[in-house]
C-alpha cells in the first residue's frame, strides 16, 4: 500500500493537470492544462482557446458554470500557438507570460518593492499581485491593497466589485472594450467609458463616434435606463473623489452568478446564469435596438431591425469576409462586386458603359455628407459622377448631399417610417444589378422571351391555384387533428410575401394574410426554434387542442425546415392591447378603452391564464405576458396570444425572451435568480400589466427628464387611502369605478410579490375580480423601495359581503367558488 501511495505521488508531481491552490508564487508557473482555482471554487485561471480558434490565451473563467465563460484575458492581442511551451510565472516581482520562445509577451508591469511577490486568484474573479508576505490585505482598509489587480484592468467584462473609472490626475479612462469577434478576444470597435462631466456612461465606436449615453446619474438610476427602476439584482454606486470618478456595483444576492459585458454586438449587457437551463439570461441591454449601434454592419452594409441577421450588403456588393460574418463580426462590411468604371462625366469603359446609381428608398442616411445647392436630381447625379471619390448622393428637392469613400451606418427603414430617405449608390454600369455586360439587343430579346415564358408560367399557376382553391376552400394541406398543415408557399402567397407586418416580439414577427376563401389570418414566423420536425408537430398539435374564449385560436401551422416554421392564427380586428393603451392623446389612440372595458379585459385575461394553468390537460406556462401579447377581437374581448411558444422554441427560450422589443419589466425575479419557473411567473407579469391597464402608460416612464415608476406611485396612493381615480389613464378623464380601480391595484401588488409563494394563483385572481372574494391591503414589494413596519401577519383575502350577489357571474373556464374563503399566513407561506 505504501509503495502504491508513493507511486501515485510521483505520478501526480510528474503529470500535474492543475494546482489545488489559488496562488502562483516565485517557484511556480502554469503551462499546458495546468490551472489555479480560487479558494471558494468560483473562478479558474489558465490557458484557453476561444470558440473554434487554435490560438491560446491566459484567462479567467467561471469554475461552476458549465459553459466556459471567460471574464478576463491577459494577452488579448498576442495569442500563443503552443501552450505546453508557454509559461505564466513570477519574474522580477511581476506576473509575466512567456510564449513558446520564452519571450515575454505580457506583464503586470509594476515596480514591486520586493521580489517576493505572489499572484492570487480571489473568489470574486479578481487576480491580484501581492507582496507575498502574510495574508492578503483587506481592500476596505487600504486605498492600495494590492500591487496590481485585474479588476483595474478589465477587458470586455465588468465583474461585481470592479469599476469603470476616470482618473482625475492623469485624465485617463478605464474602458470596457468588446472582443473583436466570438473567437478573438483582441480589442474590438466598441467601448464603454465614463463621462465624468455628466456622471454618465457613453458607448463609442472606434474610440471616437459616440452613439449611446446612459443619461446622467440621479443617485439611483441612469435617466435613460428606466429598466433600472425594476432592478432588484444589482446595487450601483457612484464615487467622485479628487483622484478619480467611477461607478461600481454589487449583488444583493451574492449567490447569483452575474456579469456585465461590452458585447461584440456593440451593446452593453447584464446577464445572470440560469442553472436550470444551463444558459445565460439577459437582464437588460443598451441600446435596445441593434441598429442604433453605429456602423454595426460596416462599410456599404445595411442594418435592418426587422430581419435576422440584422446585417446585409447593398445590391451590387458582397461580404468582405464570410468567416468574420459567421463570427458575428460585421465590421469589415462589404465591397463592390465590380470596380467602378469611370472618373469624370466624359470617361467610359471600353464597352461604352458608364457608372450608374442604385436607388435605395426608405434609408437612414449616413453621416458626414457634403451638401450643395442644385437645381435638379440630374444635376446632383452629375455632381457625384464628376467626383472620383463620390460613392453616393441624395436629393431632397433643393439640396444635394454627396458622400465620398465608404458609406457607414446605413439602415433600412420600413416603408411607413417618416425618417426614411432615398439614397443613390454608385456602381459599375456593368454590375449584375443593371443586367451585367450583355449587349443592348441581347438584353431586349432576352427580356422579351423571358417575359413570354414568365407570363405562360403565371397563367398555368393561376389556373392550378384557382382550381385547388375551389377544391380546398381554405388552402388546406394535410389535416392533423383540428389543425391545418399549410405549405410555406401557400402562406407566402397569402401574406403577399410577408409584406404586411402587424408586429413582432421575442418569438418572431406577425404578418397579415388572406386565404383563398377570403378568411383573414395572422401568420407568426417563429425564430430560434431548436426542435426537430416530429417534436415540433407534436407540440403544435397539443397547443391546437386548447380552446377557450380568452385564448387566440390556432388554425394551423407550417414546418418545412428550421427556418420555415410558422403558426397560423385567427386575425384579431382590434389588434393588440398595447396599441390602445400607450398613446399620449385621445387623437392618437386607436380606441380609448373605457374603464368598464379595461376591467372586462383584466377579467378575461385572468380567465384565459387560469385555463392554461389549471384547466387544460397539458398545463402551460405562458412566460411572456405583456400588452403586446393580448389581442382584442371585434367586440374587444381579450385573447391571450403566443401561449405555448416557450415550449416550441425549446432550450433557446431564455435567449428569445431577451430579444423582446418592448420593456423587460414583466419578468419575475425568479427569471433572474435561475430557479425553476412556475405558473407564478405569469402571475407576476399579469400584475405588472394590470398597472399599465390602469395608467394607460408604461410602468417605467420618463416624464420631464425624470423616470417615474407607476407601481410605486399607485401603491403609495392605495396604502395611504388617496384618490385612486387620479391614477387612471388621463384619457378617461376620471371616469371609472373607484372600488374597482382600488381592487385592481391591490391585486396587481399581490401579483408582483418577490416571493412567488405569496402571489395568488390566477384562479384566485379571477374570483377576486368577479367579486366572489375580497382582497386585503397587500404588503409592499421590496422592489418598490417602500417598507412596511410590521409584516408579521399578511391577510390576502377575506369573506366577501357580496359573494351571493356575484355568484351569478359567468366564468367561462374558471372554477369560481360560490362560498367565501379566508386565508391568514406569514409572508412566506401563502400559496
Amino acid at each position: 500500500m505504501i509503495h502504491l501511495f508513493i507511486l501515485l505521488l510521483c505520478f501526480f508531481f510528474k503529470n500535474p493537470s492543475s494546482f489545488a491552490a489559488d496562488t502562483i508564487s516565485g517557484n511556480q508557473s502554469l503551462s499546458g492544462d495546468q490551472t489555479i482555482v480560487s479558494s471558494g471554487g468560483n473562478f479558474e485561471l489558465g490557458f484557453f482557446s476561444p470558440g473554434n480558434s487554435s490560438k491560446h490565451y491566459i484567462g479567467i473563467w467561471y469554475k461552476k458554470v458549465s459553459e466556459q465563460t471567460v471574464v478576463w484575458v491577459a494577452n488579448r492581442e498576442t495569442p500563443i500557438s503552443d501552450k505546453t511551451s508557454a509559461r505564466l510565472t513570477i519574474s522580477g516581482g511581476n506576473l509575466v507570460l512567456l510564449n513558446e520562445s520564452q519571450s515575454q509577451i505580457w506583464s503586470t508591469g509594476v515596480n514591486p518593492p520586493t521580489n517576493s511577490t505572489a499572484a492570487v486568484l480571489l473568489d470574486d474573479g479578481n487576480l491580484v499581485l501581492t507582496n507575498g508576505s502574510g495574508p492578503i490585505s483587506n481592500p476596505s482598509n487600504s486605498s492600495k491593497p494590492y500591487l496590481w489587480q485585474s479588476l483595474d484592468n478589465p477587458g470586455n467584462t465588468w465583474l461585481p466589485g470592479g469599476k469603470i473609472s476616470y482618473n482625475e490626475r492623469t485624465q485617463t479612462k478605464q474602458l470596457l472594450t468588446s472582443w473583436k469577434n466570438l473567437d478573438d478576444p483582441a480589442p474590438g470597435l466598441f467601448s464603454l467609458e465614463l463621462d465624468p462631466i455628466g456622471s454618465q456612461y457613453i458607448i463609442r465606436w472606434n474610440r471616437s463616434k459616440q452613439y449611446w449615453t446612459s443619461g446622467p446619474w440621479n443617485g439611483h438610476i441612469f435617466s435613460k435606463v428606466p429598466e433600472m427602476t425594476l432592478n432588484y439584482i444589482y446595487n450601483f454606486t457612484y464615487v467622485n473623489t479628487s483622484d478619480e470618478s467611477y461607478f461600481t456595483y454589487s449583488l444583493y444576492d451574492p449567490s447569483v452568478v452575474s456579469r456585465f459585458i461590452m458585447d461584440v454586438s456593440g451593446q452593453i449587457k447584464q446577464l445572470t446564469w440560469d442553472n436550470v437551463y444551463s444558459d445565460w439570461n439577459l437582464f437588460w441591454s443598451q441600446p435596445r435596438q441593434q441598429c442604433v449601434v453605429y456602423a454595426y454592419c460596416g462599410a456599404f452594409g445595411t442594418c435592418n431591425q426587422n430581419s435576422k441577421p440584422f446585417c446585409d450588403c447593398l445590391p451590387g456588393f458582397t461580404r468582405r469576409s464570410e468567416s468574420d460574418w459567421d463570427l458575428n463580426d460585421y465590421s469589415g462590411g462589404c465591397v463592390r462586386e465590380m470596380n467602378l468604371l469611370q472618373c469624370g462625366n466624359n470617361v467610359t469603359s471600353s464597352n461604352g458603359r458608364r457608372d450608374r446609381f442604385l436607388e435605395r428608398p426608405y434609408m437612414r442616411l449616413p453621416d458626414n455628407s457634403r451638401a450643395s445647392t442644385v437645381a435638379s436630381l440630374g444635376e446632383c447625379e452629375s455632381s457625384c459622377l464628376s467626383n472620383c471619390s463620390c460613392t453616393a448622393y441624395a436629393y431632397d428637392g433643393s439640396s444635394c448631399s454627396i458622400w465620398n469613400d465608404e458609406l457607414l451606418n446605413l439602415q433600412q427603414l420600413s416603408e411607413g417610417d417618416g425618417n426614411g430617405r432615398t439614397i443613390y449608390v454608385r456602381l459599375s454600369g456593368s454590375s449584375s444589378v443593371f443586367g451585367g455586360g450583355k449587349n443592348k439587343n441581347g438584353v431586349v430579346i432576352g427580356a422579351a422571351l423571358g417575359s413570354i415564358a414568365v407570363i405562360a408560367i403565371l397563367v398555368a399557376v393561376l389556373i392550378i391555384w384557382r382550381k385547388w382553391g375551389r377544391e380546398s376552400g381554405s388552402a388546406k394541406g394535410v389535416v392533423e387533428g383540428s389543425l391545418v398543415a399549410f405549405g410555406y408557399k401557400d402562406l407566402q402567397n397569402a401574406t403577399k410575401n410577408f409584406s404586411d407586418r402587424l408586429g413582432g416580439g421575442g418569438f418572431g414577427s406577425v404578418f397579415k394574410g388572406v386565404l383563398p376563401d377570403s378568411t383573414v389570418i395572422a401568420v407568426k414566423r417563429l425564430e430560434s426554434v431548436s426542435q426537430g420536425e416530429k417534436q415540433f408537430r407534436t407540440e403544435v398539435s397539443t397547443i391546437g387542442t386548447i380552446q377557450h374564449v380568452n385564448l387566440v385560436r390556432l388554425r394551423g401551422f407550417c414546418s418545412e425546415g428550421s427556418d420555415k416554421k410558422l403558426l397560423v392564427y385567427d386575425y384579431m380586428k382590434n389588434g393588440s392591447l398595447d396599441s390602445h393603451l400607450f398613446r399620449s392623446s385621445a387623437s392618437e389612440a386607436v380606441v380609448v378603452l373605457s374603464w368598464k372595458t379595461r376591467y372586462e379585459v383584466a377579467v378575461g385575461i385572468a380567465r384565459g391564464l387560469t385555463y392554461l394553468h389549471e384547466k387544460c390537460r397539458a398545463r402551460i406556462i405562458h412566460c411572456d405576458i405583456k400588452p403586446e401579447n393580448i389581442l382584442l377581437d371585434a367586440d374587444f374581448c381579450p385573447k391571450v396570444a403566443d401561449f405555448g411558444l416557450a415550449k416550441l422554441v425549446g432550450r433557446d427560450f431564455s435567449r428569445v425572451l431577451t430579444t423582446m422589443r418592448g420593456t423587460r419589466g414583466y419578468l419575475a425575479p425568479e427569471w433572474i435568480s435561475g430557479v425553476a419557473i412556475t405558473s407564478k411567473a405569469d402571475v407576476y407579469s399579469y400584475g405588472m400589466m394590470l398597472f399599465e391597464l390602469v395608467s394607460g402608460r408604461r410602468n417605467a416612464d420618463v416624464e420631464d427628464g425624470r423616470v417615474r415608476f407607476f407601481p410605486s406611485w399607485a401603491v403609495s396612493v392605495v396604502v395611504d387611502g388617496g384618490d385612486a381615480l387620479e391614477l387612471l389613464d388621463p384619457l378617461l378623464e376620471g371616469d371609472g369605478d373607484v372600488a374597482e380601480v382600488v381592487k385592481v391595484l391591490k391585486v396587481a401588488c399581490w401579483c408582483i410579490q418577490e416571493d412567488e409563494s405569496v402571489r395568488p394563483s390566477m384562479g384566485v385572481v379571477v374570483q377576486i375580480l368577479e367579486g366572489v372574494i375580497d382582497v386585503n391591503l397587500p404588503p409592499i414589494p421590496r422592489s418598490l423601495q417602500v417598507f412596511v413596519e410590521n409584516d408579521e401577519k399578511i391577510v390576502f383575502f377575506t369573506d366577501s359581503s357580496s359573494a351571493e350577489q356575484s355568484s351569478q357571474a359567468k366564468s367561462n373556464c374558471s372554477s369560481a367558488s360560490s362560498h367565501s374563503k379566508t386565508v391568514t399566513a406569514s409572508s412566506s407561506s401563502i400559496n
